[in-house]
């Protein structure tokens, strides 16, 4: 496994999903990682901080190339807190936390991402419009309602199993409602 392959797997799935989930400009996706299972190792006993800024990189480039604001959550030793630009957690209003993300205390992935973002911060949640899970980080509870799940033309990332979903508005009003305005 090289980087190079984990890049180009990474902005494959990275594009299907924002093409599947029609993600805009000012659209946030949320990114969970695990580098132990992208390495083939097992969730958080085998961290390669190596392969965080590759991941990181690759999201955060491609994303500012698109106007989609990447969002990197962290592991179960930061309650799955999440590093994203401080401007961005400031204008949409999220709860701030006090933490510096570390390898083994964040991840790989978000340690990098607080590195490699202009001025990052550390929220409690989000409510993205999408995300990717790398390795079963369990995004979930990062999405807005209503997640649908997405199967792109790839299911891993290196040697981690890849979960992808993007999110809908909620349809309301029962058999009378309309939901677009052709119906």
């Amino acid at each position: 496994m090289d980087n190079e392959t984990i890049r180009n797997e990474l902005t494959t799935a990275l594009n299907e999903i924002i093409e599947a989930g029609k993600l805009e400009a000012g659209s946030s996706i949320v990114i969970g990682c695990s580098t132990s299972e992208v390495s083939g190792g097992r969730i958080g006993k085998a961290s390669v901080p190596e392969l965080g800024p590759v991941i990181a990189g690759t999201v955060i480039e491609l994303c500012r190339a698109k106007g989609i604001v990447p969002v990197f959550q962290c592991c179960e030793h930061l309650n799955r807190a999440l590093v994203m630009e401080k401007s961005e957690a400031m204008r949409r209003g999220y709860t701030r936390v006090c933490a510096v993300p570390r390898a083994k205390a964040g991840g790989s992935c978000g340690t990098a991402a607080w590195k490699l973002l202009n001025e990052p911060c550390l929220v409690m949640s989000v409510q993205a419009d999408a995300g990717i899970d790398i390795g079963d980080t369990l995004i979930g509870m990062h999405l807005r309602p209503v997640a649908v799940p997405f199967r792109g033309s790839i299911d891993r990332i290196g040697n981690a199993h890849l979960v992808m979903a993007y999110t809908r508005l909620p349809y309301i009003g029962g058999e009378r409602a309309k939901y677009t305005e052709e119906d």
